[in-house]
């Protein structure tokens, strides 16, 4: 569990100060699409983890606090003179670092789904209107319009969970279709055979 639980050096006022904001405004929340796991893509993942470093620095607030206060104008010395709001700390972290707070993890980053939908429309908004300013200001010309229609459909994808299929896995995946429809293609021919000599 020792990887597990976070640091706290340097981010953990951020972090908190971060999710704290997050709670005090109402965000639309979305049920689990499963209640069986669904692989995420490494940065999902990493999405997840901050979440749940996050939660547990949340519920560890007191014991940071302390322990930021302590280290406070200290250099070399706070390993020696913080050691005991320190254990404090890492014994808060350890004990609410459990699985079933990486569940509720998961689960809080399934549920925020929308609004990451609609951060991610709004800095492509963003773009589009400062890039369209730009080649206004410079005088440049217009977009290409089936590069423009690829940029609005990539910008109206819904978010892809458990990332995109590697092109290997494309290729056994088709060629794996291409044999079984291969089969199938011999057993009707087969078939056909054994109906023919029926009949005849």
């Amino acid at each position: 569990m020792g990887g597990d639980v976070p640091s706290t050096f340097g981010s953990a006022s951020s972090s908190s100060s971060s999710s704290d904001g997050q709670t005090d405004k109402q965000v639309e929340r979305l049920p689990m699409p499963s209640r069986n796991p669904l692989p995420l893509s490494a940065s999902q993942e990493a999405q997840v983890r901050d979440i749940f470093y996050a939660r547990v620095r949340r519920q560890c607030t007191e014991e940071i606090k302390a322990f930021a206060e302590c280290a406070l104008g200290r250099t070399f010395s706070v390993p020696f003179a913080c050691r005991a709001p320190h254990r404090v700390m890492n014994n808060c972290m350890k004990l609410h670092a459990t699985p079933a707070e990486q569940d509720a993890a998961r689960e809080e980053w399934f549920a925020l789904r929308m609004e990451r939908a609609r951060e991610r429309e709004r800095k492509a908004r963003r773009k589009a209107e400062q890039e369209a300013f730009l080649r206004e200001w410079w005088g440049l010309p217009e977009k290409d319009r089936e590069e423009a229609r690829k940029e609005l459909e990539k910008m109206n994808q819904k978010e892809r969970v458990g990332g995109y299929v590697g092109n290997n896995r494309l290729r056994d995946a088709n060629e794996a279709a291409a044999k079984k429809s291969k089969i199938l293609e011999q057993a009707r021919l087969e078939r056909d055979g054994i109906d023919r000599d029926l009949h005849t």
